[in-house]
């Protein structure tokens, strides 16, 4: 018997980059109803706050929903290019909670708290999207 006799089980590359063509398009376009959700969060929340507690408090909630939103893009495409040329998540993203913080704290026509809470807006689309998607699952099934 010799050691290189057996069969080896081949590889169906053309498969591989179907499926990896396929997953590439999936995550374009959750990345997609992601940011739309971010937005319509976003918005939600700043029509909103100008309703029930004024301009500036609506404008520091709707910068920091679109440093949110930057802050997700960046991390979406540190996440996009993770083991195609890069073994590890890109730290460039923090650097727009950073910036968000000095802005808030130099201009003094945006309030820090409201800033913050906007920021974080993009969290609770992830909450709604994985809803989503999970209901959409369960009616497929």
């Amino acid at each position: 018997m010799e050691v290189g006799s057996a069969t080896e089980p081949t590889l169906n590359l053309p498969l591989s980059e179907e499926v990896l063509k396929d997953s590439s398009e999936e995550y374009v376009q959750l990345q997609q109803r992601i940011f739309l959700t971010t937005v319509v969060v976003c918005l939600f929340g700043a029509a909103l706050s100008a309703v029930f507690y004024g301009f500036t408090t609506s404008m520091s909630l709707l910068i920091g929903g679109i440093s949110g939103l930057l802050y997700l893009r960046l991390l979406a495409r540190s996440i996009g290019k993770l083991g195609k040329s890069t073994k590890s998540v890109g730290k460039v993203q923090l650097i727009v909670p950073v910036l968000l913080v000095l802005a808030v704290s130099k201009l003094p026509q945006l309030e820090f708290f409201p800033a913050m809470l906007g920021f974080l807006l993009y969290k609770p689309s992830l909450i709604i999207q994985e809803f989503l998607v999970s209901k959409t699952q369960v009616i497929s099934e």
